[in-house]
């Protein structure tokens, strides 16, 4: 490897374990707050609370490692530019264009790593944390999940467990539904079997319901169950997708097939992880190009200032064509790559004489 490589190597990933570490700290300390404000009406040792903030830290640095990328991309030109390392590289023949290359190699590397490795790892300890947290929520004795066996409800109702379990789901219908109920003590009350189940309402309408209850049975054509589930809120099950791994994503997404649940949250969340390597790479390019237009600016907190403000204009720019790929006003191919598409041509008009900055 040639010298220049490892010297420019070794900038950037030193400026990105600093801008890392100094990210995290900062949301490590941001999410203790709120958990303290969380917990403050219970009986909660504060180490409990930092382990929750140190479980839940990693995913939300995942959220926003686009804004690492571009401050540490901005303090590798900062570092360059105080030291005239960038002069000296242009008098060894070392173009803009070559620096920008190597940068975008190392991106993809992190990119690549962080998709692959990173994440995993956070979505465990997310899961750990929700897992946690949840029996401190009012939400905490109810459960829905998704599995190769169908939906399975768990809820708590007038002193009552019911558990339901159904093989599919169609429009504000639940499909082939088996449901128990317990008592307090999980004794069983009554089983409900039934083809069909209204969810519109949080009262469900059990059509044509067989019930059994103390070695008998009896039909009912129309009977009615108080609830806490009802189709809008079944159909944000999984509305924190960051707990899950690839895998248990994959697996998810079978799932969801199999019941004729909506999986296009589930493609739009997979499609942003496997397209973030090369947003990364765009950040690096843009921030990059930016750097090397305002070199001549002496004032380094202005020069990331700058930054910044065009790095919150492309999140929401991302966040607005997400939004409206997950409600299916647009494809979702189109709501992730459009933006890439459009920071591609930015790029590609700010690399104009970009040998000559």
């Amino acid at each position: 490897m040639k010298v220049y490589i490892k010297f420019i190597s070794s900038v950037y990933f030193k400026s990105l374990f600093f801008v890392f570490f100094v990210i995290t700290s900062l949301v490590f300390i941001l999410n203790l707050l709120t958990e303290i404000e969380f917990f403050k009406d219970e009986n909660i040792n504060v180490s409990f609370t930092l382990f929750l903030s140190l479980l839940n830290s990693p995913a939300l640095v995942f959220e926003i490692f686009p804004f690492i990328i571009l401050l540490t991309v901005q303090l590798f030109f900062i570092k360059f530019f105080e030291n005239k390392e960038l002069d000296i590289f242009r008098y060894s023949g070392l173009k803009n264009s070559n620096i920008l290359i190597i940068l975008g190699v190392l991106t993809l590397i992190t990119g690549i790593f962080l998709i692959s490795v990173f994440y995993n790892v956070s979505s465990t300890l997310k899961s750990v944390y929700l897992e946690l947290k949840s029996n401190y929520t009012s939400d905490g004795k109810y459960l829905a999940v998704v599995t190769k066996n169908g939906l399975w409800i768990k809820d708590k109702v007038d002193n009552k467990i019911i558990i339901t379990n159904s093989s599919s789901i169609e429009n504000k219908y639940l499909i082939n539904n088996f449901i128990t109920e317990f008592d307090e003590n999980f004794n069983v009350i009554r089983n409900i079997q039934s083809d069909k189940i209204d969810i519109t309402e949080k009262k469900w309408i059990i059509f044509n319901a067989r019930v059994y209850q103390q070695n008998d049975y009896r039909n009912i054509s129309n009977l009615e169950i108080n609830t806490n589930f009802n189709s809008e809120r079944i159909q944000t099950l999984y509305s924190n997708l960051s707990a899950l791994t690839f895998i248990e994503l994959y697996e998810l997404r079978k799932n969801y097939k199999k019941l004729n649940y909506s999986i296009t949250d589930l493609d739009l969340h997979m499609l942003k992880l496997i397209s973030n390597p090369v947003y990364l790479l765009l950040i690096t390019i843009f921030a990059s190009l930016i750097m090397f237009r305002i070199k001549q600016i002496k004032s380094s907190t202005f020069k990331i200032s700058i930054g910044l403000f065009f790095s919150v204009i492309i999140y929401y720019f991302n966040n607005f064509s997400y939004v409206l790929g997950s409600t299916e006003r647009i494809s979702l191919l189109i709501s992730i790559f459009f933006p890439l598409i459009i920071l591609t041509c930015v790029n590609g008009f700010l690399l104009n004489k970009v040998n000559d900055k």
